[in-house]
């Protein structure tokens, strides 16, 4: 275009600016941004967010703040989306105070704080486990007369869920039943999760029945959190027994499930039931992580299974799945003079 003599608009710039971010390149956002400046192009309020957003992603917060203080400067005024990308960039690295921060500037721009700006403060506080401050938010949000969705009850379930605070997460689920909103299953895995890591398995099979009264069905989640109560329970058993039946039913599980299980059966010292889900594993191109593996092999050595022990990491070894850190000269350490000279 240049070479033509055509400038482009704003807008033909801002739309290769979001494809960009949706592909995750905020590197390349930002040269292109950088061009932009250069260029006789004059930015608006969607570019600079999209700059902000950008330089968050990277983790450049202060420089994301600079952005939103020069609006002004150049005649441009901020919007919600300007501050709820800063707030949301803030909550990702932990930087609480920031974000609070830049929520106090909204009003001082006499731009209102929406569902997004508080959904954002309290994800951010749920992920750091931070739930009386999670709280705290959604008290002020209800105070503000902000009216919380199914992501603001799903963020704060699944904080709960995560804590094992199975009588929290009922209490926000009675408050989302008599605001009208829709559980969906997320809802339900989050409340699944938390009765499951208290152990509370029965309740929990209760909640799964009531998923095909609403026309949900089970997923990945849903499988993972059943798996997680019977490990609570040290039921490596009963816990294998819901793994087969997540793969019967499709989904996939994930580096965490495997692991949990690969535990729960070494807790129990069922060695043989270790090694069987760690083969899976291996099958579907997963690794477990250094402390599980040194876990099973620990106890695979102690009950005599050296040659098993060297056989698995031999494989391992060349499937080049070995986690990273995992010494496997220490199982050789452990095995009898006569097996090393084998």
């Amino acid at each position: 275009m240049k070479e033509h003599g055509f400038s482009p608009t704003v807008e033909s710039c801002n739309a290769f600016l979001s494809s960009l971010l949706s592909l995750r390149r905020p590197d390349i956002a930002l040269s292109f941004y950088r061009e932009i400046r250069r260029s006789r192009v004059s930015p608006n309020v969607y570019t600079l967010n999209m700059a902000m957003r950008a330089y968050c992603m990277l983790g450049e917060l202060n420089r994301a703040l600079e952005i939103l203080h020069s609006m002004t400067d150049i005649g441009l005024r901020p919007n919600v989306v300007s501050f709820n990308t800063l707030i949301s960039g803030c909550c990702n690295k932990g930087l609480f105070g920031m974000a609070l921060k830049v929520k106090s500037l909204m009003g001082e721009h006499g731009v209102q704080a929406n569902v997004v700006t508080f959904n954002a403060l309290i994800n951010g506080f749920c992920k750091e486990r931070k739930l009386h401050e999670a709280n705290r938010v959604f008290s002020e949000m209800k105070v503000a007369k902000v009216v919380p969705n199914v992501v603001t009850f799903n963020t704060l379930l699944n904080g709960y869920g995560q804590v094992g605070d199975s009588e929290m997460g009922s209490r926000v689920y009675e408050e989302m039943k008599r605001n009208g909103v829709k559980a969906d299953i997320l809802t339900y895995n989050a409340l699944i999760l938390g009765l499951c890591k208290e152990g509370k398995t029965k309740k929990a099979a209760g909640l799964v029945r009531e998923l095909d009264k609403e026309n949900l069905v089970p997923n990945a989640s849903t499988f993972s959190a059943l798996i997680t109560g019977q490990c609570v329970r040290n039921n490596s058993e009963r816990a294998f027994l819901v793994y087969r039946s997540m793969v019967r039913s499709g989904c996939c599980p994930n580096e965490k499930t495997f692991q949990m299980l690969i535990s729960a059966f070494c807790k129990n010292e069922d060695f043989d039931g270790a090694v069987q889900v760690l083969r899976d594993m291996l099958d579907r191109l997963m690794s477990p992580d250094s402390s599980t593996l040194f876990e099973l092999y620990d106890g695979l050595c102690r009950c005599g299974k050296n040659q098993l022990a060297l056989q698995l990491c031999s494989e391992m070894e060349a499937r080049r799945l070995l986690p990273e850190g995992f010494d496997k000269d220490k199982i050789i350490i452990t095995l009898p003079q006569n097996e090393k000279t084998n």
